[in-house]
């Protein structure tokens, strides 16, 4: 996305690692021996991730949070687990849909504190919807510990009773009268009735709640000593600072026993945007943004100071490190670990402190290049980290911290196990010569059974930023998913083009004062001639994608060379600028630091940059996502955007508007969209494999199924495919998997073959044969295989065992007695059933229901119901699978096994694998 720098944090977010390749990586999935499945949205969609994990005082457990998108709930589910770092023993603590995080211990390690969304146990609309809880590890339920009107924007526990936290203060009356009248007009930028954040002390025994500031700013971050004592505070002045940069906030250290406080930093261009105390107690380390602009922090790197309490003195941490920070600090006793901006990765290492000075040293282990999302223990002797490759899922490990050296790495998380099944794209870390003859760094994704020689398709995809960075990390979303891409036979090129983070204060401030587009596009014009020239990628077949940032570029290469870019899928991306300086949260800061002036001052060059002005140019089919409450880039771009292209009548366009979003996707439902519709305008665009969809064809309707049936083998009216011998009927076999599979039960007219002496009444030879027993079913599969030269066989219960499972709408007792039956109903209609006389009567003929088969699979009819079938045990007796019926639809309430009348079978082809 579009740069904001003060959402960057000390505890910079964003997970770095080198390039494994996928062959040897521990956790990779493994192709052969597990039937692997392709990629779907839904895949990437519902991915579980882990954060904020905080380990226990004495070292032994982690509590960490998990979170997933639901479905139901269309939004994202957070809940609290448990580790023991010693069993890899995992406990949930929390369920449901609400969302808890923020997950701290007690000093003496017995509780656990949280926020959460979950209900209070007396509900009030006039508090607010998250508050503190508290769990304890002897069990019991969690219960809240506040009721405040405003959210706890973050907390820290200081002795066993105490808890110190920021929050806003409590509606003023100006702002009740307006709720009773249910006025919500904003006035923008009205700092006189903004609510003041300030520091509280929370009570824990009783909760009562006293107030620890009395400032009338706004308290953005801050942090405790361990005892207590002191606050470290960084407080805004104003609420457009990030719009213009222009006063900046001020920081004071606050001494909360005495009283009073001390302000740092005063005439110093300093902006602390995280912060740490020393474990010690000694002081506090702060990060801060570093830029040479004197206006703005827009492109910088992070630095690293500390305050000490003793001497009141602040100074600068020598990092011995030129790009700064790059990713998490966190205190230990002798000092704090770092992850360092190192490019596509991170460097993590250790420094030790000696009086006002620190020593470093690089931390040495075997996933030292792959470490992110960090947590060390009181003592600094374990550390829990996330270890992932962009071809390697991310999981978390345990290990033990000696000086420099993290030894004895245990895996203690098992995410996304269905992930082992897929297989995932290649990917490596790639370099070329961009613009100003200076390498450009980025990550290419392979084509899935890429062959060398063979020249594919590419996708360019540039990160949003531009201060952002593409790491070697797993990192599929909505707004970049690589593997179903991959999946369709593509490169993707992912550029860390000039104004990217992460390779130090030159590089990030490259684009500067009129650079923005003309440095990142070559560098992505020359990644993409690279891999042309190396025959991995045909010059005709190149296309872009990206979301805000990474829009923006993609839109400007579709304008700079129109020839080469085949399609584009723009998200939130700008195409004119004289708007977006005016309607963004941090316009002036963003345009006028880029463009080098704001458009009061030169008006004709945000003409000349905006692409808006050019698009006549663009050749590509283009689909344009868009959000409605975006403050990063503005929604009218997207229509301006639309409105141009449909205007200008040149190429196909579409326009997809996402209501109620910000400018990053929250609802799964609108994400799952994105990406349904951006692989669409792919594979009809770019990769030409999908034919124009009837709108008015529903798939499900019984003319899809009709279509569907088309390909149903018949030998005349029999089901089937003709024998060479007269009057046999060979069962048609369809594919699931591996398995080749009877599409229909055995019917009589198949079954009379073998056993001329079977019943068949006229009009019934589709029927499924019935009051077939184990050893006759055997035996015609034994026939069959002699009559035709091929390997026929039931089979075994544990490979077909899912195949019958969640399956509704079949024939069975139900369907004839029109609900959904207990035991005793179904019981009940023994009798009514029997007045239709003997045989079969409720059999049909094979095939009268809706079949069983995913879009592109064939159909398989009646394993719900028609006939019960008989299977191969473990054991290697018969056993009577799938529904029947004679018998409810419900496993839980058949009872007993299907009536002689109603059993049958289906065969499959092909000898039967053997496990090693």
């Amino acid at each position: 996305m579009k740069t904001k720098w003060l959402v960057m944090s000390a505890v910079i977010l964003s997970a770095v690692f080198f390039f494994g390749p996928i062959a040897s990586a521990e956790d990779a999935p493994k192709p052969g021996g597990t039937k692997m499945t392709p990629w779907t949205p839904e895949d990437i969609l519902t991915a579980e991730s882990s954060g904020q994990w905080e380990i226990s005082p004495d070292g032994k457990w982690a509590v960490w949070v998990k979170t997933q998108m639901d479905k139901d709930k269309n939004g994202r589910v957070s809940n609290l687990f448990l580790t023991n770092l010693e069993t890899k023993k995992e406990i949930q603590l929390t369920r449901g849909t609400e969302n808890n995080g923020l997950p701290k211990w007690s000093p003496n390690g017995e509780w656990i504190s949280f926020q959460s969304t979950r209900p209070l146990p007396k509900p009030n609309p006039d508090l607010a919807k998250s508050q503190l809880w508290l769990m304890s590890l002897f069990g019991g339920e969690p219960y809240p510990v506040t009721e405040l009107a405003r959210g706890i924007q973050g907390y820290e526990w200081v002795d066993n009773d105490t808890v110190i936290f920021s929050a806003q203060e409590d509606p003023a009356l100006y702002e009740q009268e307006l709720r009773k009248i249910k006025d919500t007009t904003r006035v923008v930028d009205d700092v006189n009735h903004e609510p003041p954040v300030r520091l509280f002390k929370l009570a824990v025994k009783d909760r009562k709640v006293s107030r620890l500031t009395d400032n009338t700013d706004f308290i953005q971050s801050w942090a405790v000593t361990p005892d207590g004592r002191h606050a470290l505070t960084v407080h805004g002045q104003y609420l457009s600072f990030e719009w213009d940069h222009k006063i900046l906030p001020k920081t004071y250290v606050y001494d909360l026993v005495k009283g009073g406080q001390k302000e740092l930093f005063a005439g110093q261009r300093i902006a602390p945007m995280g912060l740490e105390r020393a474990r010690d107690g000694s002081g506090f380390y702060i990060a801060a943004p570093y830029s040479t602009d004197p206006r703005f922090f827009t492109a910088s790197i992070t630095l690293v100071y500390f305050y000490d309490l003793a001497s009141g003195r602040s100074l600068r941490v020598d990092l011995a490190w030129d790009n700064g920070l790059g990713g998490g600090l966190k205190a230990t006793p002798d000092g704090f670990v770092a992850l360092l901006a190192a490019g596509a990765r991170l460097q993590p290492a250790r420094y030790a402190k000696s009086g006002l000075a620190w020593t470093k040293a690089d931390i040495e282990g075997e996933h030292m290049k792959n470490l992110s999302g960090f947590s060390v223990s009181d003592d600094a002797r374990t550390v829990v980290y996330e270890y992932s490759t962009a071809s390697l899922p991310a999981q978390w490990y345990r290990a033990t911290l000696d000086g420099n050296k993290l030894t004895n790495a245990v895996k203690i998380t098992d995410l996304n196990p269905g992930f082992k099944n897929k297989i995932i794209a290649k990917t490596e870390v790639v370099r070329w010569k961009g613009a100003l003859g200076e390498e450009i760094e980025g990550l290419l994704y392979y084509p899935k059974d890429y062959q060398p020689g063979k020249k594919y398709p590419l996708l360019t995809a540039p990160h949003g930023g531009p201060a952002g960075a593409d790491m070697d990390l797993w990192d599929e979303s909505w707004a970049y998913a690589h593997q179903l891409i991959c999946q369709r036979g593509a490169f993707i090129l992912k550029p860390n083009y000039h104004g990217s983070s992460n390779y130090g204060l030159k590089f990030v401030e490259s684009i500067c004062c009129g650079h923005y587009y003309d440095y990142p596009v070559e560098d992505i014009e020359k990644g993409v001639d690279l891999l042309v020239e190396k025959g991995l990628v045909d010059p005709d077949r190149v296309g872009t994608f990206g979301w805000s940032n990474g829009s923006i570029l993609s839109i400007g290469v579709s304008v700079a060379n129109p020839d080469r870019y085949k399609v584009v899928a723009a998200g939130a991306g700008d195409v004119e600028f004289i708007s977006d300086w005016a309607n963004v949260d941090f316009g002036e800061s963003f345009d006028s630091y880029y463009l080098g002036k704001s458009p009061l001052e030169d008006p004709e060059l945000y003409v000349r940059i905006s692409p808006l002005f050019k698009l006549d140019r663009v050749k590509a089919p283009t689909i344009i996502f868009f959000v409605t409450e975006d403050r990063n880039v503005p929604t009218s771009q997207g229509w301006t955007h639309y409105r141009t292209l449909y205007h200008l009548g040149k190429v196909p366009v579409k326009f997809c508007l996402f209501p109620g979003e910000p400018h990053s996707l929250q609802e799964y439902a609108h994400q799952l969209r994105k990406v349904e519709e951006e692989m669409t305008w792919f594979d009809r665009y770019f990769f030409k494999t999908l034919a124009a969809e009837n709108e008015a064809f529903k798939k499900d309707s019984p003319l899809g199924q009709a279509l569907r049936r088309k390909d149903i083998a018949r030998a005349g009216a029999k089901y089937g495919v003709a024998g060479k011998a007269a009057n046999i009927v060979i069962p048609e076999v369809v594919k699931r998997g591996e398995l080749e599979i009877g599409r229909f039960e055995v019917t009589r007219a198949q079954y009379v073959a073998f056993d001329p002496s079977y019943p068949v009444a006229p009009g019934t030879e589709n029927y499924p044969a019935n009051e077939i027993p184990f050893e006759k079913a055997k035996a015609y599969a034994a026939w069959l295989s002699k009559t035709t030269g091929q390997a026929w066989r039931l089979p075994n219960e544990d490979e077909v065992s899912s195949l019958y499972e969640g399956l509704s709408g079949e024939n069975t007792l139900d369907y004839w007695a029109g609900y959904a039956l207990n035991p005793d109903d179904a019981r009940r209609l023994e009798a009514k059933v029997k007045e239709l006389g003997a045989g079969a009567p409720l059999l049909k003929q094979a095939g009268s229901f809706s079949g069983a088969g995913k879009d592109g699979e064939a159909l398989v009819f009646d394993l719900g119901g028609n006939v019960a079938e008989w299977v191969i045990a473990k054991d290697g007796s018969g056993q009577a699978a799938g529904g029947s019926a004679d018998r409810p639809a419900d496993v839980k309430v058949r009872v007993g096994q299907a009536s002689t009348e109603y059993t049958g079978f289906r065969v499959v082809l092909g000898e039967a694998k053997t496990k090693k």
